[in-house]
Parts: structure tokens; C-alpha cells; sequence
């Protein structure tokens, strides 16, 4: 009975290990809040308009003034509350998670609630990035939907 457990124990021993460190990496990795934060944060002053429809694709909105200045994009996007926890701890939790799954003993979790943000991004004239903001599509969701 003893050899039993133990071959079951050495035959999962690297899959969790290897998910546990996986979901840690992930997690410190993933303390900055959306990658998009990050992106916009490092591309002020740097990053052309072409550059960031390469990486976002067209915007929502974008108003370019007839007369010059400065022009303004918007984009809208779905986040979870995993990405806009700075410190996750439900990380290893998913982890836990992924690998109960893959030994068959996984049920089907909560689902994930997502949060609508739109990202207003400035360009100068010469269509480098200016400045960004993150709010709300509609200010106070996430307040009001996280309330107990």
C-alpha cells in the first residue's frame, strides 16, 4: 500500500512543482497591474501612433484635430480583477486549480467578473505618445460590484 502512494506521489511530484513555480513567477511577474499600464508607461515620448495599433489595433475612437494639435485615441477593454490586483494572491490558487484539473480531479470554478477600462491616449503632433490615462467606462463598477 505504501509503494503505491509513494509511485503516486513521485508520478505528480514535477507536474506540481513545476505548476507552483510557474504560478509564481507569473504572479511577481504580473505585480504591475495590466501589461497595458506597463506598455503605455514605457512608451511615453517613444511610441508612435503606428506603433501602438501594431500592438493594440485600431481605436475605438480617435480624434484628430483638422487645424493641428495634439490627437486623442481611446480604447476599451474587458479586465479581470486578477490583472488589476497589483500582489495576486489567487495565483497559486489557480495553480492548485490547473493542476487538480489535470489529474482528473478539477470542477468547473466561479467565473472570472470583468471589468470594462478605457485607456485615453495623447499624441503630439508628430504622432508620438503624449500621456494615457485608465478609468472606468462607467466610473465606480468595480467599487460598487466588490462591496460586501
Amino acid at each position: 500500500m505504501s509503494v503505491s502512494i509513494f509511485s503516486s506521489i513521485h508520478k505528480y511530484l514535477p507536474l506540481v512543482a513545476g505548476a507552483l513555480l510557474a504560478a509564481l513567477v507569473m504572479g511577481f511577474t504580473g505585480c504591475g497591474g495590466p501589461w497595458r499600464d506597463t506598455y503605455l508607461k514605457e512608451g511615453v515620448g517613444r511610441l508612435t501612433q503606428e506603433d501602438i495599433r501594431e500592438r493594440l489595433g485600431p481605436p475605438h475612437t480617435a480624434k484628430t484635430p483638422a487645424l493641428g494639435g495634439d490627437s486623442l485615441w481611446t480604447y476599451r477593454f474587458a479586465i479581470g480583477e486578477q490583472e488589476l490586483n497589483r500582489w495576486n494572491t489567487s495565483v497559486i490558487a489557480d495553480a492548485s486549480n490547473s493542476v487538480t484539473s489535470l489529474m482528473g480531479k478539477g470542477g468547473e470554478g466561479p467565473k472570472r467578473t470583468l471589468y470594462c477600462y478605457r485607456y485615453t491616449l495623447t499624441f503630439s503632433e508628430d504622432k508620438t505618445l503624449k500621456s494615457w490615462k485608465r478609468e472606468e467606462c462607467v466610473p465606480g463598477t468595480r467599487d460598487t460590484l466588490t462591496v460586501n
